[in-house]
């Protein structure tokens, strides 16, 4: 039996990879780049609503991609200390 706790490293690094890749997918399909004519809306207030939304909800993936960003830092950090941490201790 071991005093402390155990940490699955390999669960923190698969967990920042795929905060990781899912931040390249966002990259690449941006909420602005949906491509409407206004005339489709059939009114030009509610295409005026909707692009306002668009753009809105665009600057919300922008703060969550920081945010996301963020996460793969600390979680790579981490990893990366518990290592160094465990191999010291080796």
């Amino acid at each position: 039996m071991t005093d402390g706790f155990r940490v699955d490293l390999t669960a923190l690094t698969q967990a920042s990879e795929g905060v990781n890749t899912t931040i390249e997918s966002m990259r690449t399909m941006r909420v602005s780049d949906i491509d409407c004519p206004s005339d489709a809306f059939g009114h030009e207030r509610l295409a005026d609503t909707v692009a306002d939304f668009c753009s809105r909800w665009d600057q919300g993936v922008v703060n969550l991609t920081e945010d996301g960003r963020e996460i793969v830092s600390r979680l790579t950090h981490c990893v990366q200390v518990y290592r160094q941490t465990d191999g010291t201790r080796l």
